[in-house]
């Protein structure tokens, strides 16, 4: 597996250390033991799991701006697990309204050692942190407008959204209440990976 790793890492021009590869590894088969009881994702094959959540997370760290973010909807820590895992420096926030997967989180951050992920159990719209953030994520969530609507009260004043998606829907912006301007569309390369993915930034 960590050939593989190692290999689709070149590809995507992502350089980390030695020990961030093996906790990407370790991210890996947690997973991959967890969901044979927890059905967490259905990814099933570690190796595609590499394509489909490791590395799919990470094309979009060069765009995080800032040092706080809240991954909404986060299932098992997806972007927000690698995504803190590469980046130790920023804070993240990982939320999702479903127990067993905040339990997986607990435990990945345990068993991986890392000190810049807070799990928190609630709906986004019940959750009301006294710290906004520089950024709010979210991959395969909602709508753009759902997003917007349900995290407002989320970002830092000069904050931004970052929505991560597969193809870009001009329809979807188009529905957008007027006080949210599209900074940029992002089109995003995942090695192996088939079909389009795209990173909307929203503020």
């Amino acid at each position: 597996m960590k050939a593989k790793l190692v290999s689709l890492l070149a590809q995507a021009n992502i350089k980390i250390s030695d020990k961030q590869i093996q906790q990407l590894i370790d991210l890996v088969n947690l997973l991959n033991k967890w969901n044979k009881a927890y059905n967490l994702t259905s990814v099933r094959d570690p190796q595609e799991m590499l394509v489909k959540h490791i590395l799919d997370s990470l094309v979009v760290s060069p765009y995080l701006q800032g040092d706080s973010f809240i991954d909404v909807g986060t299932g098992p820590g997806l972007p927000g697990l690698p995504l803190a895992i590469i980046n130790p420096s920023k804070q993240f926030v990982l939320l999702d309204s479903l127990g067993k997967r905040i339990s997986f989180i607990r435990n990945a951050i345990r068993e991986l050692g890392l000190t810049n992920v807070i799990p928190v159990l609630s709906r986004v719209e019940e959750y009301q942190p006294e710290d906004k953030f520089d950024g709010v994520l979210s991959r395969a969530f909602a709508s753009l407008k759902d997003m917007t609507d349900w995290c407002h009260h989320l970002p830092k004043e000069n904050g931004y959204f970052y929505a991560l998606k597969g193809i870009y829907q001009e329809d979807e912006i188009n529905e957008l209440n007027e006080k949210y301007t599209i900074q940029e569309v992002i089109e995003l390369h995942v090695p192996e990976l088939i079909g389009e993915r795209h990173l909307i930034v929203l503020r």
